[in-house]
């Protein structure tokens, strides 16, 4: 457990430590980026400029100006309000699939380092089975047999999330099986359960929070892949994957309906790399050892 306090104790310690937060660029510039992206959906919430589905046709593709920041789509829609509900559908997907690949990587990991001979080697191959489809493809093929829509988005994309995890968290595990402190406590009795819970799981929630990171950013790729491909958010609901689709049979005339929700996507995917690159420095004990500074 010593990541979770590492740099945040009182003293000279805690001082260290609020050093290397403040200089790490990566996490600042990062959790500034998501940050940003969260109270828009929050927003969406309880405001838009205008209805994100309401159609205004008279008002189609309006270029940028003082009534429509963002300018208007085919259907005279907001793009600004779009873009806002977009990050709804972004945040969610990404926090249901990674919450899926996480929450059953870890107890497949978890159970595999324990077990060790044959179930391990079991678990592993079938992780591996999963492992060897790219990510988009098994996400087509299971919302193309399940059908298209939002629920199924994240299923696919949590599913594919499951090997990522597993193998993490059986990496890990198998190196804090051998420490001293848990064969002391296996020596005195102490059930495993008790074991994984209060000493295997907390020495390895840095690196998957750290992987857990990086991979929402993928699903928000993943899910705007889907939605453009019509596999995933369906229409009038909004989304900037298919925002981009609307957007390619009008690019000549109208080259704002695909610069604003494709912005969008970069913005969120670089918020959230630079925000897991700042959490590795910040609490990768290995790098604060060996004197990296963020």
């Amino acid at each position: 457990m010593g990541w979770l306090t590492h740099g945040f104790a009182p003293g000279a310690q805690g001082a260290e430590g609020l050093t290397r937060l403040f200089r790490n660029v990566n996490l600042i510039i990062g959790g500034s980026l998501v940050l940003l992206i969260v109270i828009t959906a929050f927003c969406s919430f309880f405001y838009t400029p205008y209805d994100p589905n309401r159609m205004n046709l008279p008002e189609r593709f309006h270029p940028p100006n003082a009534s429509h920041i963002l300018g208007t789509d085919q259907y005279g829609r907001d793009i600004l309000s779009r873009v806002m509900k977009g990050a709804v559908n972004s945040l969610v997907v990404g926090w249901v699939a990674v919450g899926i690949g996480l929450g059953c990587g870890i107890l497949l990991g978890s159970l595999a380092a324990y077990w060790g001979g044959w179930k391990d080697e079991g678990i592993m191959r079938l992780v591996d089975v999963f492992y060897g489809f790219p990510a988009v493809l098994s996400a087509i093929l299971i919302t193309s047999v399940l059908g298209p829509g939002i629920a199924n988005s994240m299923l696919a994309i949590g599913i594919f999330y499951i090997p990522i995890f597993t193998r993490l968290t059986r990496g890990t595990s198998l190196s804090i099986w051998q420490r001293d402190y848990v064969t002391s406590a296996r020596a005195i009795g102490q059930s495993s359960g008790k074991i994984i819970w209060h000493a295997i799981l907390p020495n390895i929630l840095s690196p998957l929070i750290v992987q857990a990171t990086v991979q929402f950013a993928i699903a928000i790729l993943a899910e705007a892949a889907l939605s453009y491909l019509g596999l995933g958010t369906q229409p009038p609901h909004a989304s900037w994957g298919r925002m981009l689709n609307e957007a390619q049979t009008f690019m000549e005339i109208s080259p704002w309906l695909a610069i604003f929700p494709g912005l969008a996507i970069a913005w969120a995917v670089l918020g959230f790399n630079l925000l897991g690159d700042g959490l590795r420095d910040l609490l990768d004990p290995k790098l604060v050892r060996a004197g990296r500074r963020p």
